[in-house]
């Protein structure tokens, strides 16, 4: 039950709540039978006039409740919009003679992708390298505009922009609807010429073999990455070659390019397993060759310099990954340069979360319950003509060290003795950049949960740092006044859950009184690293806490940490998630009354499974695009992501499988109790998380809760799994909904504006190699 919203008596009658049709569907499988009675909302063709009347039903009721708040989302958008600096470049990337460059322009929702000329072009790289601009300066040339593209579509996207080695053509991926499918173009990168016919039906995937062709990847009628081709520019796209099939649906085709750019290297892989095949791009005609072999439960990934192969491989027994090099005419003889690192070479002792030593644990007889931290997981390895860094996780954070190679020719044996860069914050992300491999210039990109996204250059032979760009924030924006902690929170079974946490100092009181938004994802090994986002501001200006759960099924403390989040371990994924909400009202960072949590995606699954086992914890919950109706999506093969993701969810067509995630799945345990006010977004052309999942989820909600809290729900119908495109058309949506429901929902109208923050334009202003396709 719902209640209505009341209306002045001179206002347009309100819309009904919507109720969605019963239509009753029976699924029965190892005795057990399954009632879905909105089964009916699914349509795959996104043309049923009755499930798009529904659809549009939701759509008008929850725009109908949001209109009592619209001019306090409009004050929201302007605020996010004020915060932008739009006229903009990125910072410039050095390739060979060039710099290339994106722009934003004021008014302009796309980006402008632009170059220009080295000055002097025989000038070495250095950190202290600066883009000369002005009237002296070279000509800046805009090889493809974004906002004239996009004129012509309602959603538009580009996946991919390559340019070839000799700097005189671009490959492109676009995507017009949302739903990940692309057409490549190559254009002449002076006139903007095509050249030849594009390339339909592709992925984003997409690399240079030289100078006259591309490799690509094309997917199957489930959406999962199968083949890949080798095109010759200016032949047809019927006659290009078939390099790999891969027929095992639950293994996809990834494509990267080595830093060396000699090599392209082609994975096949599941959740548990990749091998690797390499291309020499000056012997195309000689296609794939076996690097590494197809070993059940060995993931692989490689990279090159000189004359090795350099492969970071991760076993079930070696499961933080290890370094290895191989002769590139001897892929089979292997040296191990950064050994496996175990995950008990490092704990938490005691109350006092103090490190130390598995012996040093041992000896003081410490009797509470020991956490077992992450060891060192290798998450990345780039490499240099002279040097070889690795992306590392330690105790949950980000690390990277830096390794000088021995020259080309000379024996390579283990390194020792990595140069470590140092980072300010408690918490924080790190990302690899693109970098010049002939240089010993690291490029790598910072944030936190206070700190906007930074650009540095590090040079890696001096140890000397030069920050590139930082991200401006307009409107008087002092980072001195947040606070970001880390805080350990005890599991149900004592395991060490890291909490990160940001907030304004001058504003939050600690007490218990604060609102608190809460989010959390957990699977896929994916990394949720605090980062900063201008945005958010508009929550910890008005007296929010901010909070990430790192929860298990995550990558952040190792590999353990996501195989104890998967298959049969899925539950403490959301047993993490409640007891760090549970620690955030114990210790008075909030109160149930003003607790809200938040998560997208397989996030929305977390945030599905809580609201079920605990509605009484939260006053509020917002999720995009929740991946809800579990049992019923992996037991449909002809869905897109179902058989690739048996290895991370479980097979339901097995029994101990089925009623594990019966167990948990959103749509089959919502129940008539009490639920808290809940926010839920979708996009009608989702090839991730159908938009039937959530419509479900909401239409069983309604007809099942037993409280009058307000459910909303939004399908865009004109995108897909990442909302629309666009600067402002992204967030205007999203963070319109998602912050004005908020903050009317948490705070006296009175308190609705930002605390001593002005917007204005005088101030000064999307992971891990992965090329699986999830959720």
């Amino acid at each position: 039950m719902e209640a209505s919203t009341k209306t002045e008596s001179n206002s347009p009658a309100p819309p009904p709540v919507p109720v969605a049709k019963k239509v009753k569907h029976e699924m029965e499988l190892f005795g057990d039978v399954r009632i879905d009675n909105y089964y009916w909302l699914r349509d795959d063709s996104h043309s049923n006039p009755e499930v798009l009347s529904y659809l549009q039903a939701e759509n008008a009721y929850t725009d109908f409740v949001m209109s009592g708040t619209k001019h306090f989302e409009d004050q929201i958008y302007a605020e996010i919009r004020g915060r932008i600096k739009e006229d903009d470049i990125s910072a410039p990337v050095r390739k060979g003679p060039y710099y290339y460059y994106e722009r934003t322009l004021e008014g302009k929702e796309y980006v402008q992708h632009c170059r220009r000329l080295v000055s002097p072009v025989e000038a070495l790289p250095s950190v202290y390298d600066t883009m000369p601009i002005g009237p002296d300066a070279p000509h800046e040339h805009v090889i493809l505009d974004e906002n004239t593209k996009a004129q012509e579509h309602a959603y538009y996207s580009i996946g991919a922009f390559q340019v070839s080695p000799n700097h005189k053509l671009v490959a492109y991926a676009e995507d017009t609807k949302g739903d990940e499918i692309y057409t490549v173009y190559v254009i002449d990168v002076d006139t903007g010429a095509p050249v030849g016919k594009p390339l339909v039906r592709v992925t984003s995937a997409l690399e240079w073999v030289g100078d006259e062709a591309l490799l690509y990847i094309t997917m199957d009628e489930i959406h999962r990455s199968d083949k890949v081709w080798l095109h010759k520019l200016g032949t047809d796209q019927s006659s290009d070659s078939c390099l790999l099939h891969e027929k095992d649906d639950m293994f996809s085709v990834g494509l990267q390019a080595s830093e060396s750019k000699q090599f392209l290297f082609v994975e096949s892989g599941s959740k548990n397993t990749s091998f690797i095949f390499y291309l020499d791009v000056s012997k195309p005609e000689g296609g794939l060759m076996v690097l590494t072999p197809r070993i059940d439960g060995i993931n692989a990934s490689a990279s090159h310099r000189g004359n090795h192969f350099y492969i970071t491989r991760r076993s079930n027994e070696y499961y933080n990954s290890e370094i290895l090099a191989c002769p590139l005419d001897d892929v089979s003889t292997t040296t191990v340069l950064i050994p496996h690192r175990e995950s008990n070479d490092i704990i938490i002792m005691g109350d006092d979360k103090k490190l130390g030593t598995k012996d040093s644990f041992q000896d003081i007889g410490h009797q509470s319950h020991p956490c077992l931290l992450g060891g060192v997981k290798i998450q990345e390895l780039q490499l240099f003509s002279d040097h070889l860094v690795v992306f590392e996780r330690e105790n949950g954070l980000p690390k990277v060290t830096v390794y000088k190679l021995p020259a080309v020719g000379e024996p390579l044996t283990s390194l020792q003795g990595g140069q470590t860069v140092d980072f300010l914050d408690p918490v924080y992300m790190v990302d690899p950049l693109e970098s010049q491999f002939s240089s010993s210039i690291l490029r790598f990109s910072y944030s936190s949960l206070r700190t906007p996204s930074s650009v540095y250059d590090y040079d890696m032979s001096t140890g000397i740092s030069v920050v590139k760009k930082i991200d401006t924030v307009l409107g008087n924006f002092d980072a001195s006044k947040y606070i970001t902690e880390r805080k350990w929170v005890n599991a149900s079974d004592g395991t060490q859950i890291p909490l990160s946490i940001v907030y304004r100092k001058d504003l939050v009181k600690l007490d218990g009184s604060d609102p608190l938004l809460l989010y959390g994802y957990g699977s896929y090994e994916i990394c949720i690293d605090p980062s900063f986002k201008a945005s958010r501001l508009s929550l910890l200006d008005r007296g929010f806490i901010y909070a990430i759960a790192h929860i298990r099924g995550g990558g952040e403390m190792g590999r353990l940490w996501y195989e104890n989040g998967k298959l049969l371990k899925k539950r403490n994924t959301f047993t993490d998630f409640i007891a760090c909400a549970e620690y955030l009202i114990k210790t008075k960072f909030c109160s149930k009354e003003k607790l809200c949590i938040q998560g997208g995606s397989a996030g929305g699954l977390l945030i599905g499974a809580v609201l079920n086992m605990r509605p009484d914890l939260f006053k509020a919950a917002v999720t995009r695009v929740p991946f809800v109706d579990v049992v019923t999506t992996m037991l449909d093969p002809s869905i897109p992501l179902t058989t690739s993701e048996w290895e991370e969810w479980g097979d339901p067509r097995k029994e101990e499988f089925y009623f594990y995630m019966k167990s948990y799945s959103p749509v089959d345990n919502i129940k008539a109790q009490n639920y808290p006010k809940i926010l839920v977004t979708a996009g009608l052309n989702d090839p991730r998380v159908m938009y039937s999942e959530p419509a479900k989820f909401v239409a069983k909600l309604r007809d099942m809760k037993t409280d009058d809290n307000v459910l909303l729900f939004k399908c865009e119908l004109g995108a897909g799994h990442f909302s629309k495109s666009g600067r402002s058309s992204k967030k205007r949506p999203s963070y319109m909904l998602l912050y004005s429901r908020l903050l009317t929902w948490f705070l006296p109208l009175a308190m609705c504006k930002a605390d001593q923050v002005t917007f204005g334009k005088t101030d000064g202003i999307t992971p891990r190699r992965d090329f699986s396709f999830s959720r």
